[in-house]
């Protein structure tokens, strides 16, 4: 264990947000989501699994390391409800509070429709799996640059 790392953030999961680099996404993802099929398809092609861990826990952890991105108006974003009609889902909205408390400064979350976040996805650096079986508990994170 390391002082001041939150010990949640194992060595592979600090090893990829340290190998991230600006512009590149994460994929955090609840353990409903294909992510064994989708981490194949990233830039580093690993699936990290926090097992046990809720999606506010995790990226609780993960915001202490990784900046932001602020030059993208939407740097953080989930996947929509299939049924438009649903209201947030409760997940969302505990994320929405961490990431207002956080990081502030206009963080209201972008939705993507399911198969555009599975996309974007593939198109990410990597993929954390937690395990939280909430619906809807999947976000895509863009990293920025340490001022």
């Amino acid at each position: 264990m390391l002082k001041t790392i939150d010990p949640l953030l194992g060595a592979d999961l600090l090893w990829m947000l340290a190998a991230m680099g600006h512009g590149d996404d994460l994929a955090v993802v609840d353990d409903n989501h294909p992510a064994e099929r989708i981490a194949r398809a990233t830039v580093s092609g690993r699936l990290i699994r926090m097992p046990g861990i809720l999606l506010p826990q995790a990226l609780k952890a993960i915001l202490t390391l990784l900046p932001i991105d602020d030059f993208e108006p939407d740097p953080i974003r989930t996947m929509a409800p299939v049924d438009k009609r649903m209201a947030q889902p409760e997940v969302q909205r505990e994320v929405q509070r961490l990431i207002t408390a956080k990081i502030g400064r206009g963080s209201k979350l972008a939705n993507l429709e399911r198969e555009a976040f599975y996309r974007a996805g593939e198109q990410s650096f990597g993929v954390v799996q937690v395990g939280d079986s909430r619906p809807y508990g999947c976000f895509l994170l863009r990293k920025g640059v340490i001022n």
